[in-house]
């Protein structure tokens, strides 16, 4: 059985991918096995929702550089081959070529709806480790230069244009470009994580996308080999909206252990806008998490 040690572990370790671990009864995984309660789920998401609202920690989330949004644009027309494309995933770069010394040590963010904010700017070489750190055997992409130039990035606050470090990859026109600032510390969050994993409430994989506009959210959500996938509630307000993931139909049967995670899309009543978005089982904002194998988080 998965004890609540290991669900408590796999909430802390923000796991994603499939790990197959042996056969157990699935209704053992989820914890009690039974119906998704949506009344249960929506008591929860209210407290999150409440505890949140007008509290000293959604200030400093509005107020602070929170991205939401890939930190890494590819160059156009990436990628030429799927060896090239298989050397970005593994974080395969070879630099051949200097990379600029000390950057400013402040940089600006500026958002599209009014509003910016002075933060620490990362080294060419840190940004460059964060794309290409990697050095196994197999095909490279090769770096031959930077400059520090800007790219928008989704954030708490709706669209932004932050500094970024534009690197000129061998055999493209246009720069690969990451993000070259540091994120906003993140505020204490006003209200605790639930202690373990029910079949009500699972905590989400992480955020994918925000349509352009703010009405379609793609989230990532967790689920086993034993069941019909993933649900998610939303409870929306003024002030955030409160994201519930839960498991479909879990069998008490046997099958194997295996942690999962899916693409669910929620259409919203209203589009996002400056609303915080929030995970019910940890009652944490949701990081963007991007797809699976994703190198890039929120606040890395």
């Amino acid at each position: 059985m998965w004890s609540a040690q290991l669900r408590r572990l796999l909430v802390g370790l923000g796991l994603f991918v499939t790990a197959a671990v042996g056969v157990t009864a699935c209704g053992d995984k989820y914890g009690e096995a039974g119906a998704h309660d949506p009344a249960r789920t929506a008591e929860r998401a209210r407290q999150v929702s409440d505890a949140w609202e007008g509290s000293e920690a959604a200030r400093v989330w509005r107020e602070g550089y929170f991205p939401l949004g890939d930190p890494v644009r590819l160059p156009k027309g990436a990628f030429h081959s799927d060896a090239d494309k298989q050397a970005y995933q593994r974080q395969n770069f070879e630099l051949r070529g200097s990379l600029p010394g000390a950057p400013p040590k402040k940089g600006e963010v500026r958002w599209r709806g009014g509003g910016s904010l002075a933060v620490p700017v990362v080294s060419a070489r840190a940004a460059y480790e964060k794309v290409g750190g990697g050095s196994v055997p197999g095909p490279r992409l090769t770096v031959t230069g930077a400059r520090l130039g800007e790219m928008a990035i989704h954030t708490s606050r709706g669209s932004a244009t932050v500094p970024a470090w534009h690197f000129t990859i061998k055999g493209y026109d246009t720069p690969l470009k990451r993000v070259a600032v540091v994120a906003s510390k993140l505020p204490k969050p006003p209200v605790k994580p639930l202690p373990d994993l029910t079949d009500d409430l699972w905590k989400l994989a992480g955020l994918n996308t925000v349509s352009r506009d703010g009405r379609t959210v793609v989230l990532r959500a967790h689920h086993g080999s034993c069941d019909d996938g993933p649900g998610v509630d939303v409870l929306e307000s003024a002030d955030n909206v409160v994201f519930s993931a839960w498991i479909r139909n879990p069998s008490d049967g046997p099958c194997t252990k295996e942690l999962r995670a899916k693409k669910v899309t929620v259409k919203l009543d209203r589009p996002v806008g400056d609303r915080m978005l929030l995970d019910a089982f940890t009652g944490r904002p949701v990081p963007y998490e991007g797809s699976p194998g994703s190198r890039s988080s929120s606040w890395s």
